[in-house]
């Protein structure tokens, strides 16, 4: 079982210098290491555990995919709120032993109620409690050599509070636009795009399922070992103009702008579970179509769950009302992506 994680902050003169402290050390001292056997060795803890507190602003002038014309992706930045340092951000990475049991999605609110500091007259509570108690631990447990990397905050503040927690991270992405340029010149299909909001616990799971592989529903053939993203997050304030896009194939959404935008999940029939939060899940590995036999990336059991809340939605410059979606989901998805 992992144990509390050190904090990574270690820098290579740092280790230059543990070293240099280590070969000064009289024979005596030396004397006192002995050698640790494989028995000992199981007895220590906290062995393949990483913790990094991170905090960073990121910004790309341009992201261009080019084939016979391009997309673009221009004046992206991901930061905190209002433009500030993206913060209070804590990955916990470790290589998972036989049945061993890491943190996940929201075990730390398991924890909490576990120890009486949230009380489980609260559904999403009660929930997180049933789901991630395992044996007196608090988490999702996983098989040996399973990587897996877990998203959370380095302060939660008050740990008796729901909304600490859930507002621990916030984030702001902004787009200037997304064109797509060809011999006939350019397009812009969305502009101005800005969203504020906050991550929930997220997680990366690399399965470790050797040379295994499966059969999915539609027949396709993917390997075993898989990349699980798992993600809860809401946006609390968006804006963007949508110029020029379809969704889903169906409806032409060009010269809409949309204003007030709110991604979350706190109404309907599907809330259980995600204390307000949208959600979104997918696994990711290397697959076989079973129509057309190309080898490609397979983007399968993807899922996202949201409630939508658009306050003012314009076509041209006018506004026709406001819009809302609740239940919002999208399953039983599967993709194959490979090039011609």
């Amino acid at each position: 079982m992992i144990q509390p994680h050190a904090c990574y902050r270690g820098t290579r003169s740092t280790t230059l210098s543990l070293w240099v402290l280590a070969l000064s050390l009289p024979g005596t001292a030396l004397a006192e290491f002995q050698a640790l056997d494989d028995s000992t060795l199981s007895g220590v803890t906290g062995q393949a555990g990483v913790t990094i507190e991170l905090e960073t602003k990121i910004s790309v002038d341009r992201l261009s995919w080019t084939d016979e014309g391009s997309l673009n992706v221009n004046n992206l930045r991901l930061s905190g709120h209002n433009d500030t340092v993206l913060d209070n951000l804590k990955l916990t990475v470790d290589i998972a032993g036989t049945g061993e049991v890491l943190e996940h999605g929201f075990s730390e609110i398991a924890r909490r109620a576990d120890a009486g500091l949230l009380s489980t007259s609260d559904a999403d509570v009660a929930d997180a409690l049933a789901k991630y108690s395992i044996g007196g631990e608090f988490g999702k447990q996983f098989n040996s050599g399973d990587l897996v990397i877990h998203l959370g905050a380095t302060d939660y503040g008050d740990p008796t509070r729901l909304t600490d927690y859930l507002r621990a991270v916030d984030f702001e992405l902004e787009v200037g636009s997304i064109t797509a340029t060809g011999s006939g010149g350019t397009a812009t299909l969305f502009s101005d795009v800005l969203l504020q909001g906050y991550v929930g616990p997220t997680d990366l799971v690399i399965r470790n399922a050797g040379g295994s592989s499966k059969t999915l529903g539609n027949g396709n053939l993917v390997s075993g070992a898989e990349l699980q993203l798992d993600t809860h997050f809401e946006i609390t304030n968006g804006s963007l103009n949508w110029d020029a896009a379809d969704v889903i194939l169906l409806f032409n959404f060009a010269a809409v702008g949309i204003e007030g935008l709110q991604i979350h999940n706190r109404r309907g029939n599907d809330t259980l579970g995600h204390f307000g939060m949208a959600s979104a899940t997918a696994k990711l590995s290397r697959g076989t179509g079973s129509v057309s036999g190309k080898e490609g990336l397979s983007v399968h059991d993807v899922e996202f769950r949201a409630d939508i809340d658009m306050p003012v939605f314009k076509v041209g410059q006018a506004s026709i009302g406001s819009v809302q979606f609740t239940d919002f989901a999208i399953t039983n998805t599967t993709m194959l992506v490979y090039g011609h």
